[in-house]
């Protein structure tokens, strides 16, 4: 509790603030190409998912079921000590991007595979009538449906992407982690843990919140909607009726 309201150890936070901005760059870069990566395998796998053909969905089964059930951590250390070894140099902040980015497109390939079945198939036998192909139907039909289905859990795949950078501390990254750690542990810096580790978590904490609530509250605004267009049905059925 002393250290905490140390005016010294605030102090020393202050004068090394650069290497926390340094490490908010670094985390909110391996974020947001890592998410680019995670949307574009999602939506890749997720049409495999669905496209109703036996090897595409095989493929798209497999790519999903083996990202999800092993740790970020060892896939991590596997694409930097695997290709380091092989005498293949990759950044640590790209070994960030393409490992969250794969980690997380396995989870955004089930919220699209989810979101395109949950959109009912008569809409499809419609647009299969109307002369509509595949690609098409996705397009102009089935995936406008299905994007408020889609967003609110792509919201909070996107905070656990960033959260889970913080993973890069095991290859000894410079994320934010990375940093404070480092901060925290130097010889110059060292015994401020307590307010480092809380701007650390303050950082976090206003990329994270915002976008949580921002999921939840769509998330219940379309429930809300969709309860009253199910109020309003009911209603025009029993003065029909």
């Amino acid at each position: 509790m002393a250290e905490l309201l140390s005016p010294e150890a605030w102090g020393k936070v202050w004068t090394y603030r650069g290497t926390f901005l340094t490490g908010f760059g670094n985390t909110l870069e391996t974020a947001i190409f890592g998410l680019l990566l995670a949307l574009a395998l999602g939506i890749l796998f997720g049409l495999m998912a669905t496209s109703g053909k036996k090897p595409l969905m095989a493929v798209a089964r497999v790519y999903v079921e083996f990202f999800q059930n092993t740790p970020i951590v060892l896939q991590m250390c596997f694409l930097y000590y695997v290709l380091a070894f092989s005498g293949i140099k990759v950044s640590i902040i790209l070994t960030g991007i393409i490992s969250l980015g794969i980690y997380t497109g396995a989870y955004m390939a089930e919220v699209v595979r989810a979101g395109i079945q949950a959109v009912p198939k008569g809409q499809f036998e419609a647009a299969v009538s109307q002369g509509f192909g595949y690609v098409e139907t996705m397009y102009y039909i089935i995936f406008p449906q299905s994007l408020k289905i889609i967003l609110p859990p792509m919201v909070n795949q996107a905070v656990n992407l960033f959260k889970n950078t913080s993973c890069l501390y095991i290859v000894g990254g410079a994320d934010l982690i990375s940093l404070t750690y480092s901060f925290v542990t130097g010889a110059t810096t060292g015994g401020a843990y307590a307010p480092a580790y809380l701007v650390c978590g303050a950082l976090f904490f206003v990329v994270c919140f915002p976008l949580s609530t921002l999921a939840s509250t769509w998330e219940n605004n379309l429930k809300r909607r969709d309860k009253r267009g199910a109020a309003i049905v009911k209603q025009l059925e029993t003065e029909v009726s």
